[in-house]
């Protein structure tokens, strides 16, 4: 297995002097005076310890053993996990990103975004029992009344209990519309939830007291699809009325799904059969109080591409350093070897270099999404709050979709540079290809993000949604414009900037006359978002690292490496802007010419 280093001075870059968070932090109210430089850098240092030390090695454990189901529909998580747990609860780590007054530390929410990577990269299925229990408490916290707030939250965030989302049903998916679950009045005030939910992550453990679930149901006599849906909140066991548990409710685990990878989190199906349940938020309203649960899935989903390429990265460079093949072309590299480090070959550093690029471009993008949720959530004015959301809208689907897109190619990538080794398990490489593809899938398909990115927050914005991007992208050019060792990241992004812009509104002209001109053109229109989206961002971290090399910094070779990359992406990568721009204005015509019984005879 890949021996996980958490990468603290990758993170420091980012965070100090790409982002400036600190700096944000310190003029939000709310987080000036808990979140100061040494309180970070004691976060960070004792974060990186407990993932690199107590749960990066039971990741193979998690593989390999899998949960198991027992006859009364209990679960029992991989050997360790519980104890880890217990060490994750004790060190206050679940309370790190949550208000003060529900028993939270009052810390910035991106500082427990970066809390998140090193724990997804350590081992994700482990973190996605506490993961998810994130988006449930969001979710409380902004729709719950006070008495379900006492109830819940609290615990929620001491980590004593996890929380889950209940969305998918067996006959459809992403389509809410279409759901079936039934919620049934009681007549004292509660509702019982009858249904079947899949694809339930953490929905049944033996790491926790309790569990609650966060379940979408109808209401008798409400408007058909999603107009009718409403959300409830259906705990494991009852509560009592001084907030202990009580007795089990009408809910259990029918199965556990048999999946390509995640084996170490309990994907379930449950069985939902008269449980109590309790509205949160307003009847019929249960999307769109479940966007604030989904906003925070989506970019920890996004983390989990960037956590895919880190792990995947760190295992591929050790290898590549160690492994000895062949000769370099240019001459031996290693006279004293039987052959050279491959890593001396150009292409193995093609694949590290894609890797590296990808891991560091896409922390930058999810920190920078994490950090305008901080503002959007504590911004000094209503205006700020405002511009904050709708960046975060903007960036949110090109995060999700774009980060764990280019996290699979990495997985696959770090397979590549162990050759015939990658293949085999004990390495540990292939799980990662294994545990990094659902993350194109959960929270909303790559197809699903690309359409609400193209659809919702561009055309149906008039395009304003892009705007206020490309504008920030502009201004930063502008600045860099007379900028000589700048030149080589910003002709090329000025241009691409311009041609974001024409691209929008060619297929917005197609779209008014066959709307399928959207959907024919989304994914790739996501994909060419994520590469301008990246290519800005490390020309802001090459921009960072020239001013430390001219300043006479004594780590030349961190700062060298940044600009280097940065050329690599430039060069290398950031050209398939070009294939997705010509495949997006290519037209619908050959995707919906071909009839569908005719696809196969």
């Amino acid at each position: 297995m890949p021996e996980y280093k958490a990468p603290l001075r990758e993170i420091k870059f980012v965070m100090d002097e790409v982002l400036d968070m600190p700096g944000t932090y310190a003029k939000l109210p709310a987080y000036a005076e808990v979140a100061t430089p040494e309180m970070i850098d004691a976060i960070l240092s004792e974060g990186a310890k407990f993932c690199e030390n107590v749960i990066a090695p039971l990741n193979r454990v998690g593989d390999t053993e899998g949960c198991t189901r027992h006859e009364d529909g209990s679960v029992t998580t991989p050997t360790g996990f519980k104890e880890a747990y217990k060490q994750f609860v004790e060190g206050g780590w679940p309370s790190l990103a949550h208000d003060e007054e529900v028993g939270g530390q009052g810390l910035p929410e991106s500082l427990g975004t970066v809390f998140s990577e090193m724990v997804g990269t350590a081992n994700w299925s482990w973190g996605m029992y506490p993961g998810l229990s994130h988006g449930a408490m969001n979710t409380i916290h902004s729709w719950g009344t006070q008495e379900q707030k006492d109830k819940y939250l609290t615990k929620l965030v001491s980590g004593e209990w996890t929380g889950t989302m209940c969305l998918t049903e067996p006959h459809c998916g992403s389509d809410l519309g279409i759901l079936k679950t039934k919620a049934e009045p009681n007549a004292d005030g509660s509702y019982a939830i009858s249904g079947t939910k899949i694809f339930i992550s953490a929905g049944e453990h033996d790491m926790a007291d309790n569990i609650v679930h966060i379940v979408l149901a109808r209401l008798p006599g409400a408007p058909e699809g999603t107009k009718g849906i409403s959300l409830f909140i259906v705990p494991k066991f009852n509560v009592a009325e001084d907030g202990s548990v009580a007795d089990r409710n009408d809910l259990i685990c029918g199965s556990i799904e048999h999946k390509m990878g995640i084996h170490g989190n309990a994907t379930c199906v449950m069985n939902f059969d008269g449980a109590k349940g309790y509205l949160i938020g307003p009847e019929n309203k249960g999307l769109n109080c479940m966007f604030t649960f989904m906003n925070t899935a989506r970019i920890g989903t996004a983390l989990q591409g960037v956590t895919a390429s880190e792990g995947s990265f760190q295992g591929a460079l050790a290898y590549a350093k160690d492994r000895l093949a062949m000769r370099s072309l240019t001459g031996a590299k290693a006279p004293e070897k039987a052959a050279d480090p491959i890593i001396v070959h150009p292409d193995v550093r093609k694949m590290l270099l894609t890797q590296k690029a990808f891991a560091e471009g896409g922390r930058a993008l999810v920190y920078m999404m994490a950090l305008q949720n901080d503002i959007a959530l504590k911004g000094n004015s209503e205006e700020e709050k405002k511009a904050a959301d709708e960046l975060l809208g903007f960036l949110t689907p090109i995060g999700k979709a774009f980060l764990t897109e280019t996290g699979c190619e990495s997985t696959n990538l770090g397979v590549q540079v162990f050759g015939g080794h990658g293949f085999i398990a004990e390495w540990g490489m292939e799980q990662l290809v294994r545990d990094a593809k659902i993350s194109t899938i959960y929270e909303g398909t790559t197809g699903i993000q690309a359409l609400d990115l193209l659809g919702r927050k561009v055309l149906m914005t008039q395009g304003q949604a892009l705007k206020n991007f490309t504008k920030m992208v502009h201004t930063f050019c502008k600045e860099e414009a007379d900028n000589e060792e700048m030149a080589q990241f910003i002709a090329p992004l000025v241009e691409l900037n311009k041609e974001w812009g024409d691209l929008t509104m060619k297929i917005g002209m197609s779209a008014m006359k066959d709307r399928n001109e959207v959907g024919s053109a989304s994914v790739d229109y996501l994909m060419y978002s994520g590469y301008v989206s990246l290519a800005y961002l490390w020309a802001k971290m090459a921009k960072a690292a020239q001013v430390q090399l001219a300043n006479g910094t004594t780590e030349e070779d961190f700062y060298g490496a940044k600009v280097k990359t940065a050329r690599f992406y430039f060069q290398r990568i950031l050209p398939r802007t070009a294939t997705h721009a010509l495949s997006m204005t290519a037209g619908a015509d050959s995707l919906m010419d071909l009839d569908a019984e005719h696809f196969a005879f």
